[in-house]
């Protein structure tokens, strides 16, 4: 029986009429993978474009019928060391790229007519202010206004359309008093320029929307590349399945099964869909859905999950009709209530918008108002007003949380942590309570041995080498204990039994206690596992289970001594949970939860007033990770699971945990000291541009010292951020 890989339903149409995909690639390290990508893929007959784009890890291909099975591509990356999945583009981050396709082309403009304004503001002062006919001034003025005003009109859109969507809602944001102070100097720019006037402040508002549009792509920036990081690390966890169609096994994407298929799940494999078992005997580690530890036997008639790992024989399986009652269905419900229900806390750059925008337009109107009645011009006192309305403009208030968000954010991503919401930081740095999922996240995800120095180092490589040879999930964990990865050429595996070759003239056997001759019985407990070897009259017993990620006491206490309040909350048993909860110094656990009592237990700490940080890993975890102030998932979690955190960490140790919640306080000070210093700037600035004595350009560089300023401030969080980790 073949099998075949079936790549249709990512492949789409290319404008020359070839087809094209998307591969996410993981390997690429440098440049010259670049190149050698390229150059193997574009080998391939009927192959018409191979790029490399290194910034995102990502390939795209482009081919025509002359290729006849695209699975060739996927082959010639795993011979030339890499590994890809096709990859499908979200529609939040296509919009997102769209976004900031559109960001990068406003400033660029912002950018050009303010260095060409400032240039013909150079020409017009350079010399002797007498020796300027009025002619010459004008002529200048208006080839600003003329540089100006398209381009404002262009660059201004993200805050235009923005104030008016405020407006039309009859409510306000930072981007209303930007775009009056924005509109007001240009339109008093034109007047002033029709009237011959001396001073014309175009450059003011184009320096405006340039520093301004500096934030916002930063921002945005900083939040475009935690996505495309997460679709990337999202697309090569991807799974597929294999599917019976006759005679033949197909290799298909997992949205194209659909109830009443027949699927194949071999050991070692996940299953792919929930179903029924119709043919085929083994054990199944439920521990990524239920979080339940000890396997499960099965055989034909049981029910089992999408996600569960199948460990011993392979199994036929029929998937059952979607309708909403299956366990993923039934965990997207919970996981859907708690994120609307689920704290719709404003950002803090918003909450201060909100003050500040009103009391910025009751300035200026007041400004005019009062110069009106102290008898001044209206041409004077609205040139005061316009002062008033820049010297106040929200630039550095609107950098004040982006700034910091972005140093902040490189910081964590040097540690291991990528963000997943813009706001995480702010929730990070407000939190008393951290609760742990135990397996997966306390404990390593996958399983170790624990007894491999017991072993005679011989027979311990020999039986690490021939586990290379086998999918069995406990030979798997046996395989990190070979120092060599050249596995035996003559292994022949032997489903539900083990693995055996011959080596040295004797025959090794690695698997059961039966298969290996192994009689005497080995003690453990119910969360651990053996495999065995022998060879030669010779036998070794292997002892597996998940251990402690490698940090974990010294993280725990380290939250400990910044007064965080403890919890555990595991879908596992209890007597698997209380050894790690003893082992921890965390008296507050409590296993055999499901879901719903995860988020019970959440809910009870939220109606004390804590602020729950929650850290885990299953599918089980999701909806209390949406339920939680703020969450946080390692990078071995289910994709659903990962797309609820607010933030993913990398590797095996814990201390990303506690990086996280350190750094964040760092930063939401450093928020607070930018919000101050806003706030301190306005309150001097403000009074010496009521009274009439700075022009608007003096406000315009008034206001971009002021952002260079929060800016400078916000780099603190990075040298800040340079303690020793736990």
């Amino acid at each position: 029986m073949t099998e075949t890989i079936d790549l249709s339903l990512y492949a789409k149409p290319e404008a020359d009429g070839s087809q094209g995909m998307d591969l996410a690639v993981e390997g690429i390290a440098c440049g010259a993978c670049i190149g050698r990508i390229e150059s193997a893929v574009k080998s391939l007959p009927g192959v018409t474009e191979a790029r490399v784009n290194f910034t995102n890890r990502r390939l795209h291909v482009a081919w025509s019928d002359a290729l006849t099975e695209p699975s060739q591509i996927l082959r010639t990356l795993q011979d030339n060391g890499y590994r890809g999945h096709p990859f499908v583009a979200l529609r939040a981050e296509q919009e997102e790229a769209a976004e900031a396709r559109h960001l990068t082309r406003c400033l660029a403009v912002a950018g050009f007519a303010a260095m060409n304004i400032m240039l013909l503001s150079v020409s017009v002062w350079s010399g002797n202010v007498t020796d300027i006919t009025p002619e010459t001034r004008d002529f200048f003025h208006w080839a600003s206004a003329l540089i100006a005003l398209p381009a404002a009109a262009y660059a201004g859109r993200p805050f235009f359309s923005s104030a008016w969507a405020a407006l039309r809602a009859r409510s306000m944001n930072m981007n209303v008093p930007i775009s009056l102070g924005v509109i007001l100097a240009l339109g008093m720019s034109v007047v002033e320029t029709a009237n011959h006037a001396e001073h014309a402040y175009f450059d003011s508002a184009i320096m405006l929307l340039f520093f301004l549009l500096v934030g916002r792509t930063l921002d945005h920036a900083m939040r475009r590349k935690t996505r495309a990081t997460a679709g990337n690390l999202a697309a090569l966890r991807a799974e597929t399945a294999h599917r019976f169609v006759g005679d033949e096994i197909v290799n298909v994407p997992l949205a194209v099964l659909k109830a009443g298929d027949r699927v194949l799940v071999r050991p070692g494999e996940r299953v792919p869909a929930d179903g029924e078992i119709i043919a085929g005997a083994s054990e199944i580690d439920d521990s990524l859905i239920t979080g339940e530890t000890a396997r499960r036997k099965i055989a034909a008639g049981s029910i089992v999950y999408a996600g569960s790992l199948n460990y011993s024989g392979a199994l036929t399986l029929r998937v059952t009709a979607a309708g909403g009652s299956s366990l993923l269905d039934e965990i997207e419900r919970l996981l859907e209530k708690a994120a609307s229900a689920k704290s719709r806390t404003r950002r803090l750059a918003d909450r201060a918008a909100a003050i500040y925008s009103p009391v910025v337009h009751l300035t200026a109107a007041l400004t005019l108002a009062g110069w009106l009645l102290y008898g001044a011009s209206a041409h004077d006192a609205i040139i005061t007003a316009i002062a008033v309305l820049i010297i106040t403009c929200p630039c550095a208030l609107a950098l004040a949380i982006p700034a910091v968000q972005v140093v902040a954010s490189g910081v964590l991503f040097k540690r291991g942590i990528i963000l997943n919401a813009g706001d995480a930081i702010e929730r990070l740095a407000e939190i008393d309570t951290v609760i742990f999922d135990k397996t997966g996240t306390l404990t390593l995800p996958e399983p170790r041995v624990v007894n491999a120095a017991d072993s005679e180092p011989v027979l311990a490589e020999m039986a690490a080498r021939l586990a290379l040879s086998s999918r069995h999930p406990l030979a798997l964990a046996l395989t990190r204990e070979a120092t060599s990865r050249a596995p035996f050429d003559n292994a022949v595996e032997e489903p539900g039994q083990g693995v055996r070759a011959i080596i040295d003239g004797a025959e090794a056997r690695l698997g059961s206690a039966s298969f290996c001759g192994v009689l005497a019985p080995v003690a453990g407990g119910a969360s651990v596992s053996h495999i065995h070897f022998s060879h030669a009259g010779r036998t070794a017993t292997f002892s597996i289970t998940q251990r402690l990620r490698p940090d974990t006491i010294d993280t725990v206490q380290a939250l400990r001594d910044l007064g965080f309040d403890l919890h555990i909350l595991s879908g596992d048993r209890d007597g698997a949970v209380q050894p790690v909860a003893e082992a921890l110094g965390i008296p507050q656990w409590h296993g055999s939860l499901n879901p719903a009592q995860k988020i019970a237990h959440i809910e009870a700490l939220k109606a004390q007033g804590r602020r729950v940080l929650m850290v885990g890993d299953g599918l089980n975890d999701a909806p209390a990770l949406a339920s939680a102030h703020v969450s946080l998932s390692p990078i071995s979690a289910a994709d659903v699971t990962q797309a609820q955190a607010d933030a993913v960490f990398l590797g095996e140790r814990l201390a990303p945990v506690f990086d996280a919640v350190a750094i964040s306080r760092r930063a939401r000070a450093l928020m607070m000291q930018n919000l101050w210093l806003a706030v301190i700037y306005n309150l001097i600035a403000v009074p010496v541009a009521i009274a009439g004595l700075v022009t608007p350009l003096i406000a315009a560089a008034a206001m971009s010292g002021s952002s260079v300023l929060v800016t400078l401030n916000a780099l603190r969080a990075a040298q800040k951020s340079s303690e020793p980790q736990p």
